[in-house]
């Protein structure tokens, strides 16, 4: 029997494995130039920080990033880049809340202007607050004469951070807040549940997860901030004086090996407290997800 003539047999699924496998056309070739923007924008420059710190010995590293001027400043760039950030979730839910819930003249042009801490340069940002809150501006000269000072101390930093972050929790809640099924929030009224509970067991376990981004995109932001803080801050050594501050003053110094001491400091605490904030949502998500079966 001659079977060069019979049809080869062909597994009822290979082509199934061969559109599976070419799904991403190019991977290869996509995955290589990833990876080497990737280290090219990121990783280079990041090494390049780490190798310059490594000129210093171990007490000099230690005695360039425990100094009680650069302590001062990490007390207050955490501080209260942590403060704006939780101002920011709280009112940033308030804001999406707003324009996904509900239709009113002009919403079109508050949607716009959430977004306009991303478009406006930094330094205008700085310049722009100062005017307002200064002593002599609209706001500082009717809040000074009762004892209460925004401009050139903390409350500036605060508020700067603010102005700067907002945008960033508003723009991650509101495509949850769209999304969300209200099919979930009249079966909860119709069970009797008060509008409280309904948003604190419904709504809120839905957008927590994007809550938390917003807020570790705004604490991320905050405290690598500089233009918009350093004409508010009044920049006082020990009082109002950033860490980005402090790198810049050593830059100019010709400190580099110090700078770099106190930016790979920054990087790390920075780095930390984003993997704990990425564990949480991780782990809300799937205590979401269970909950939900």
């Amino acid at each position: 029997m001659n079977t060069s003539t019979l049809p080869a047999l062909v597994p009822p699924d290979a082509g199934l494995r061969r559109s599976t496998r070419r799904v991403l056309p190019g991977f290869n070739l996509t995955l290589g130039f990833t990876v080497f923007y990737l280290c090219l924008i990121v990783l280079i420059p990041l090494s390049a920080l780490v190798f310059k710190t490594f000129t210093l010995t171990w007490p000099q590293f230690w005695e360039a990033v425990t100094a009680p001027r650069v302590l001062a400043s990490y007390r207050l760039t955490f501080g209260a880049s942590f403060i704006a950030a939780m101002v920011n979730v709280v009112f940033g839910l308030l804001v999406a809340w707003v324009l996904v819930r509900y239709s009113f003249p002009g919403k079109k042009i508050v949607d716009a202007l959430v977004d306009l801490p991303f478009a406006l340069p930094t330094a205008v940002a700085g310049i722009s607050l100062t005017a307002l809150l200064a002593g002599n501006g609209w706001i500082g000269s009717l809040l000074e004469p009762h004892g209460i000072q925004l401009a050139f101390n903390p409350n500036g930093i605060v508020i700067a951070l603010i102005f700067i972050g907002l945008p960033f929790v508003v723009r991650t809640v509101q495509p949850v807040l769209e999304d969300a099924e209200k099919e979930l929030e009249e079966a909860a009224t119709c069970l009797g549940a008060t509008r409280w509970q309904t948003f604190s067991r419904v709504i809120f376990p839905s957008i927590a997860p994007a809550l938390l981004t917003g807020f570790a995109m705004a604490f991320a932001r905050a405290v690598g901030e500089y233009g918009s803080v350093i004409f508010i801050a009044g920049n006082m050594p020990m009082v109002s004086e950033i860490t980005p501050l402090i790198i810049i003053s050593k830059l100019e110094q010709y400190d580099y090996a110090g700078a770099t001491a106190v930016a790979t400091v920054m990087l790390i605490i920075s780095f930390v407290l984003l993997l704990v904030i990425n564990g949480l949502q991780t782990w809300q998500r799937k205590r979401s997800a269970g909950s939900n079966q």
